[in-house]
């Protein structure tokens, strides 16, 4: 088997048989995470002018550029394209994974229309395995968020590194590899969220998945009411039997979780580079559509700011603060009309059948993530729900869904008063979420990584999230709680006890690098009518 095939290997699948065109609208549609709602009246959100970031292998082809077998592939428009951090030459380095991933995000064809058809790609090739690795990919995931003017808000990774190419001895995932390192210093510096395929076992590729500030994504597979099952091709739960100290291998090492999201990634179709409709599988394919949500997102946050809309500021823009709407607004439960689980449009199953309320994340307050499908199921409308109210600040009462891009100092807490009592019986969900600090160490410099370069782990400050009945003092009379000490992310979904007003609590516990920490805080609560 080929190095590039190994590299790619448990990230996609394909399947070569021409098939009916309905299956990319169904992921996009309100069977998958209802991105279609978004693209029509009166929202009209197709990520306009929003730039976006494909790290790839190879890339997609550019009409003008490349010569474009199929009139299909013309669909696919992409803003510029490159070979690591130089302009791509003319039908160099084309790849049908590329250009799949990049048709789940992009794509304006009529029949198989993208997540977000108006957004600006940027597409970087690293080339020959052979003569590159973690630098080279570094290299290139730098030069696509200098795109756009710098302003790229998103970039796709549907590809990685396997533990047996990094050149640390014994490598494990502690965060620590070099394009893990990369990964979490762009996120902060360039201000981009990174979306990461989930290593799906068997000798995947699980570096990056180990960052920090970005989000990883597993897939999901449709049964009768919808994508609604975590596909059995994802990494198995806690690792047991003969295939045990292989899957270790490819787990962050201790307690830190790595999925935080689910989305669509089986019974995917798209056309290849011939032109053909195939089906694909894999979290390749799931990430795109989390990539393509935040343009929608992104594109409603810069309208109101145009607009000079109250409650929004340039905070919208933050990588942090898409990863907490994202999160916190995902599902988990279907709602059974009554409010109780926040209007969410179903209940996502595990590969044992069993939802989030059955997983340890539920059950104990230091693990904010369920191993198998995170915070639960993306569902692009139920993100813009959240961010639409714009952001709050703890400086007054909150309505009951919202959020905030904040500060806090150590030692210290910041509560937020939500405005109105909650209702009992229903549920609130919570998302924390801040970077890790990784700094570069600049030999040229610059203020740019250059091959030789490396990265500085600074460490990361310990954060913790509660919700409080309003007259509380201290957390111990919290309700529930989120007090992870090795997560870039706190997320509490639990019932209320009893009709009352409640307050939310962020607390700054443990200082590993600088006394201020920045963070984004996303809820969503239910009111007694």
């Amino acid at each position: 088997m080929s190095k590039r095939l190994v590299w790619l290997l448990g990230s996609f699948a394909s399947v070569g048989l021409i098939v009916p065109v309905q299956a990319l609208q169904e992921s996009t549609g309100d069977r998958g995470i209802a991105a279609q709602r978004l693209h029509q009246a009166p929202y009209n959100l197709i990520g306009r002018k929003i730039g976006l970031g494909q790290v790839e292998v190879g890339r997609p082809g550019k009409f003008g550029l490349d010569k474009t077998p199929s009139a299909a592939l013309r669909s696919v428009v992409v803003t510029g394209v490159f070979l690591q951090d130089s302009p791509a030459k003319a039908n160099s380095n084309l790849d049908s994974h590329a250009s799949m991933v990049a048709m789940v995000m992009v794509s304006q064809d009529k029949a198989l229309t993208g997540v977000a058809p108006g957004a600006r790609l940027y597409s970087s090739a690293i080339g020959s395995l052979r003569h590159g690795g973690q630098p080279e990919e570094c290299l290139s995931a730098q030069h696509i968020a200098l795109q756009n003017g710098g302003d790229v808000r998103a970039i796709n990774f549907s590809f990685g590194e396997p533990l047996r190419r990094d050149p640390r001895p014994d490598p494990i995932l502690d965060g620590n590899a070099l394009l893990t390192r990369c990964v979490d210093w762009s996120s902060r510096v360039h201000n981009t969220l990174y979306v990461v395929a989930g290593n799906q076992g068997s000798g995947g590729i699980p570096i990056p998945t180990d960052n920090f500030n970005g989000i990883n994504v597993a897939s999901s597979t449709p049964r009768e009411d919808g994508f609604t099952k975590l596909d059995f091709s994802n990494l198995s739960d806690v690792p047991e039997g003969i295939g045990r100290s292989l899957i270790l291998r490819e787990i962050n090492v201790g307690p830190r979780r790595s999925i935080g999201l689910v989305a669509p990634g089986s019974q995917i179709t798209v056309y290849n580079l011939q032109g053909q409709a195939v089906p694909v599988m894999g979290t390749s394919f799931a990430a795109p559509h989390v990539v393509g949500t935040v343009a929608l997102l992104q594109e409603f946050g810069d309208r109101q700011l145009a607009s000079n809309a109250p409650q929004w500021t340039t905070d919208a823009r933050r990588s942090e603060v898409m990863k907490a709407i994202l999160l916190n607004s995902a599902d988990k439960l279907k709602d059974p009309g009554d409010g109780r689980y926040l209007g969410m449009s179903r209940t996502l199953h595990t590969k044992e059948n069993d939802t989030w309320l059955e997983g340890d994340a539920a059950q104990d307050p230091k693990i904010p993530l369920h191993m198998q499908i995170g915070t639960g199921h993306l569902n692009a409308y139920r993100a813009y729900q959240q961010f639409s109210p714009g952001q709050w600040s703890a400086s007054a009462p909150v309505p009951p869904i919202g959020w905030d891009y904040g500060t806090v100092v150590v030692n210290r807490v910041q509560d937020y008063v939500l405005e109105k009592p909650l209702k009992e019986g229903t549920y609130a969900a919570l998302t924390l979420a801040w970077h890790r600090l990784v700094e570069l160490n600049d030999e040229s410099n610059t203020g740019l990584f250059t091959v030789g370069d490396s990265f500085h782990d600074r460490g990361l400050n310990d954060l913790n999230l509660y919700l409080l009945p309003l007259d509380a003092q201290t957390t111990e009379e919290s309700i529930c709680s989120s007090v992870s000490e090795v997560d870039s992310v706190e997320h509490i979904f639990c019932p209320i006890p009893q009709t009352g007003r409640y307050k939310i609590r962020v607390e700054y516990r443990t200082q590993m690098n600088e006394p201020t920490q920045a963070y984004a805080l996303a809820w969503w609560t239910a009111t007694q009518k």
